[in-house]
Formats: structure tokens, sequence, C-alpha cells
């Protein structure tokens, strides 16, 4: 072999070739922290690798994407979360505000990128929008900060309902007190009656839409929680089997066979939790990030739903939906 070709080889083996027996270098961790099921994010996760590798950031070949799920229990969060923050992530993705909590409370050294339905200031996880400081940024969905305008058109949809059921998640009563107040408000205003329902897992969901029933409320309001997100295609069954018009958070909802739904779209926010970790594995610090704030929210209305509820839509209404699924 001449010289030439020994000079080739170096050049194009991988450094850690250059030493008999050596391993490659370790991948860095990006570790995603939530309570969602794998089954019901597989689309969104999709989205995040995806924006992931057009960032330059390859799952398996630059990074190491783990997932650390919690479905349906908030409290082990803490405990994944306290794990994380001992061993090798780079940056924790928290998918929602109690994995962002949970993310907060064990760590305050790794890198946080979270994405929260509520102000991220108010829940204490930055201390500005614009200045985060600290080891957090992320998103701020304000799902939370909606529940009014999602009452509003769900007593446009359905004008004759005057109780209005609304189903929140008890394991996360914070969350279902602040959207209760602001539903309370505009529920005054409409003219309408609420009636406060909880559940604290899929299993108690039935039970929730039996006291329904029994005390007489004709329309639903879905709180805005990831439980209800992981349980989406068995609350409109049960919409649809009680007959009753309701509304919901997010697009898949309606896709699923619910009437309607108001609020941010779920893949650009982890498309946004994707940009936001690529930056910091490229060395940005989380607290000189902004906290990107939602905003553009989305309507959608299932025509067929509707029609089977026997609810007439006025075309005006269906004209200022984003997506009208028939």
């Amino acid at each position: 072999m001449n010289r030439r070709e020994i000079i080739t080889l170096l050049v194009a083996a991988p450094p850690w070739r250059l030493v008999a027996g050596a391993q490659p270098p370790a991948l860095s961790v990006v570790a995603l922290l939530g309570t969602e099921s794998p089954e019901a994010s597989a689309d969104r996760l999709r989205v995040f690798r995806e924006a992931l590798a057009e960032a330059g950031h390859v799952d398996g070949r630059d990074v190491t994407v783990e997932y650390h799920w919690s479905p349906g229990s908030v409290e082990r969060l803490s405990a994944l979360a306290a794990d994380l923050a001992r061993g090798p992530a780079a940056v924790v993705v928290a998918t929602n505000t109690q994995a962002a909590l949970a993310a907060k409370a064990a760590t305050a050294t790794v890198p946080i990128v979270f994405q929260a339905g509520a102000d991220p200031v108010e829940l204490g996880l930055v201390a500005s929008i614009k200045r985060p400081g600290g080891n957090l940024t992320g998103i701020a969905m304000l799902t939370s900060t909606f529940a009014a305008k999602r009452l509003q058109l769900l007593h446009e949809l359905a004008p004759a309902a005057e109780l209005v059921a609304v189903l929140g998640n008890a394991r996360n009563p914070a969350a279902a007190e602040t959207e209760t107040q602001q539903l309370q408000q505009a529920a005054d205003a409409l003219g309408l009656r609420l009636l406060a329902l909880s559940a604290r897992d899929p299993y108690e969901i039935e039970g929730a839409f039996a006291i329904m029933a029994e005390q007489g409320a004709n329309a639903l309001l879905v709180g805005a929680d990831p439980l209800f997100i992981r349980s989406s295609d068995r609350i409109v069954a049960l919409a649809a089997q009680h007959g009753v018009p309701a509304i919901y958070q997010y697009r898949e909802s309606v896709r699923a066979g619910g009437l309607a739904s108001y609020g941010t779209n779920l893949a650009s926010g982890f498309r946004l939790l994707a940009a936001y970790t690529a930056q910091i594995l490229k060395g940005a610090r989380p607290g000189d990030l902004p906290v990107v704030q939602a905003t553009r929210f989305e309507l959608l209305i299932n025509l067929k739903t509707a029609k089977a509820l026997g609810l007439m839509i006025a075309e005006s209404f269906l004209a200022g939906a984003d997506e009208v699924i028939e």
C-alpha cells in the first residue's frame, strides 16, 4: 500500500475507527416525556422525527430519540423525570403541561423543551415569555385559555342545549378548575348552565356519561387534557351512543367522528418542539430562546355527525370552518 492510499483511508474512515477496538461515540439522547400512549401519539412523533431530521439530527444516525411514557398516570411522571435527570439525556422534551412540571421539578441543569396548554409563566415554568431563563423553553399552546370560545361555538351548533356537561380530568385538578372558571363566566353570558364531570382514567369516562344522561345534560364540552386525547375514540363513540353534540380540543376527535373541535394543531406543535430541540443540540441555551405562543387556531366540523344528531348548521358557520368533513 503506498502513501497516497494510506492517506485516503485515514480521511475516509470515521474518527472512532482510527483506534483499534474503539467503539463509536455515543449519540446524544433526546428523551420525550409524556402521559400519552405511543399509539395515540404515532403521527405526532413521526412529525417530530421528520422535523428533527430536517434540522440535521437524524434518529439513529446523529441522535437517539427515546420515549418515556406514563399513559394514564401523572404520578409516574415524577419518577420518570427523575431517572432522566440522572441519565444521559441531552434534551428532555416534555409533551404536555404535567410532563413539563415534572421535568422542571426533577432537574435545573438538563435542557427541557416543553409544550404547555396554559400560560407557562403562570404555571411557574419560566420567568418570562421573551427570556425564559433557567433550563426551560418551549411552546405555549394555550389550549385551556380558549375553553370559553369552544363553549360559544357549541352553543351555536346546538342552540337548544341549556345544560352543558364539562368533562375534566380529576387527576389534573388545577387545570380543570381554571378551565371551569373560564367556562362559568362564558356560560353566564350565554344563559347556559354547566354540569361539571370528571374522570381519572379511561375507565371512568363511561360513568361520567351515565351521570350526564341522568342529570339531563344535552351537550358536552370535553376538556383540554391528554387523558381525553388518548381516549378520543371512546368519547366520540359514547357521545354518538347518547346522541349528545360534543366539542373537542383537537382535530383528531373530529376525524374519529366527533362533531366539532376548536384549538391548536398538535402536529404543528411537535414540529416546533423539534426545531427548538435542534437549536439546543447545536449549542443554544434554553433560557435564551423565547417561548413560542400559538397564534393559529382551527375549527373543524363533521357534517355527517351533525346530520346524525339532527343539527342544522348555518352556511355562514360552515364557511368559517377551517375544515368540513362530509
